[in-house]
């Protein structure tokens, strides 16, 4: 009886493998941005309403349900491109992949119209008062987290291109996928707070 407990024991001993380094520290810069955006979020939360003067959110914002949805979009289309890649199938890959980029510029380019629009349409600016400030921090943060992922994915979407990646790099994309549902994630996350809660 002892020797099965003992063989089971080894067995599962032998079978476990430490993770790999790229992902611990993926998650370990996932755990760290996320304590990040923990503060910000509680800070807008804090001084939702504190405000003095307006314009109010209520007055000034709009809910941008189309460049979300292009947002989370793309957290199924880096999977699908990962997916592929893992399958041989580089070219459906590199389809998947720029889905993937196209989707996040789309996202983007929808928050930058709408800055646009809250500063010079509505005088909502960082200085205007506290939900000015506390707002492009918040929103400003996480677009600061998209353009970073942006550019890596294009990085290796040139290398892509070139002809570098293969089916043996699948692995090392599904790490660097995962920084970019950390992102889709926090997105709900804010959108939550400031376009509903905080209206």
């Amino acid at each position: 009886m002892t020797n099965t407990a003992d063989n089971m024991i080894t067995s599962s001993t032998i079978a476990w493998e430490f993770p790999e380094r790229a992902r611990v520290g993926m998650f370990g810069l996932i755990a760290a941005e996320s304590a990040i955006f923990a503060i910000f979020v509680v800070a807008y939360l804090f001084y939702l309403g504190k405000s003095l003067t307006g314009p109010t959110p209520a007055e000034v914002l709009d809910a941008p349900v189309f460049y979300t949805v292009c947002l989370l979009s793309s957290s199924l289309t880096i999977h699908l491109a990962v997916r592929r890649l893992r399958q041989g199938h580089t070219l459906a890959f590199a389809i998947c992949w720029l889905a993937t980029i196209a989707l996040g510029g789309a996202f983007l380019w929808g928050a930058a119209h709408e800055w646009h629009r809250l500063i010079y349409e509505k005088g909502l600016t960082v200085y205007t008062n506290l939900f000015g400030t506390t707002y492009y921090s918040l929103v400003g943060l996480h677009g600061f987290h998209v353009t970073v992922g942006l550019v890596v994915l294009s990085v290796v979407m040139v290398l892509a291109l070139m002809g570098f990646v293969k089916q043996q790099h699948a692995e090392r994309l599904d790490v660097l996928s995962l920084y970019w549902h950390f992102v889709d994630a926090v997105w709900v996350v804010v959108f939550t707070v400031v376009y509903i809660i905080g209206r």
